[in-house]
């Protein structure tokens, strides 16, 4: 059991203190932060921290039940509520009764279900579909989203009230890029836990492939960096890791831009490997230039493939070295000598508009002599 959040960044140490403040008290949580920051750990904390913490931790998607039966999954139901309702149930809140409920991704519970959430906030109390009485109940609530809810309240998919009344105490996980010293603290530890658990051995990573872990984005966070993590430790065992097995095995989603570091201040950029940043650059450069010269290429095809006129021929070595414009040209030139310069008659051919065909004949410097 965690009893504090993995890092030595300014952010986590301030978490971790906020927390054991907050810990012993009953009051309601709301936990912010993207997705894989770590939103559930910090719930586990809070509750392993209290005065509750021998008693139930009940947790809840909100995002992952239909709103047809999230009222009956909260609050539970009497028998015969409704259709398949073959008995009487208890919901989520008499389950975590005396204990806590943590409610993630919030910020989906339906409008309609949010007004007797606030109820059983406000009051401790709520009634069962299709019941007749009050239940009351003694249950602390931290609740966790990835959206933003304040905008959620003003495109009205959120309770102005309930936003207010939860966001008495909001804990703000920040992304891991800005945090990164905490980067290696988590990949070390994920490292220890994954290679214990599956008995494994890991003799070490270059420094090299180090800096890069922690100079990539990573958009899943500490989720995506564990994932990581336990994927390359079963694909290279035994082996210390280099730069290109982590290049490698990057997701490839976020790989395009994952050299680059994000700069936060001028200090940090400063200390930053300026040979690393400079390679990384280059690296980029060149993958946008084999990318531009691609489609060029492929757009060429496209149009010479679309050109109906058989006395139109230029040589398949002169074509891939063509870019989309050069190709333009020579078409245009050809279509023009072919039509006595009639350039109403070349826009019919090429169903365009005759400003745009004079627009392509000016940017092509195409002169009537030619």
């Amino acid at each position: 059991m965690f009893y504090r959040l993995l890092g030595d960044s300014v952010q986590i140490k301030e978490l971790n203190d906020t927390i054991k403040q907050i810990a012993p008290t009953n009051i309601s949580v709301l936990i912010t932060g993207e997705s894989g920051t770590g939103k559930e750990v910090v719930a586990n904390l809070i509750h392993s921290q209290s005065k509750r913490k021998t008693k139930p931790l009940i947790i809840v998607n909100c995002g992952a039940i239909p709103e047809g039966i999230i009222e009956s999954e909260l609050f539970g139901h009497q028998k015969g509520a409704f259709t398949g309702a073959i008995e009487s149930r208890q919901g989520y809140f008499e389950m975590a009764d005396t204990g806590t409920i943590f409610l993630d991704e919030i910020g989906d519970m339906p409008l309609k279900t949010q007004v007797k959430f606030l109820r059983v906030l406000e009051t401790g109390e709520f009634m069962r579909v299709g019941g007749n009485k009050n239940i009351k109940v003694d249950v602390r609530v931290i609740a966790a989203t990835n959206k933003d809810l304040k905008n959620e309240v003003q495109e009205k998919n959120f309770r102005e009230d309930l936003y207010y009344r939860l966001r008495s105490i909001n804990l703000i996980i920040p992304p891991l890029r800005e945090r990164k010293s905490d980067i290696k603290v988590l990949f070390y530890f994920f490292v220890q836990q994954f290679s214990r658990n599956n008995n494994l051995t890991f003799p070490g990573i270059d420094d090299e492939a180090m800096d890069y872990i922690m100079n990539y984005v990573w958009t899943g966070n500490a989720r995506e960096l564990k994932n990581f993590i336990e994927s390359i430790l079963v694909l290279y065992p035994g082996q210390k890791l280099n730069l290109e097995n982590v290049k490698k095995h990057l997701h490839p989603e976020t790989e395009f831009s994952s050299p680059l570091p994000v700069i936060v201040n001028r200090t940090q950029y400063e200390n930053y490997d300026k040979d690393f940043f400079i390679r990384a650059l280059a690296e980029l450069k060149s993958d946008i230039i084999d990318i531009k010269n691609l489609l060029n290429k492929q757009e060429i095809i496209k149009i010479k493939n679309s050109v109906s006129s058989d006395d139109f021929h230029i040589p398949k070595s002169r074509i891939m070295n063509m870019n989309t414009d050069e190709f333009e040209k020579e078409y245009l030139k050809f279509l023009l000598s072919n039509n006595n310069w009639d350039v109403k008659k070349v826009s019919a051919i090429l169903n365009q508009s005759l400003r745009s065909v004079y627009r392509k004949i000016k940017k092509h410097g195409i002169r009537f002599e030619d």
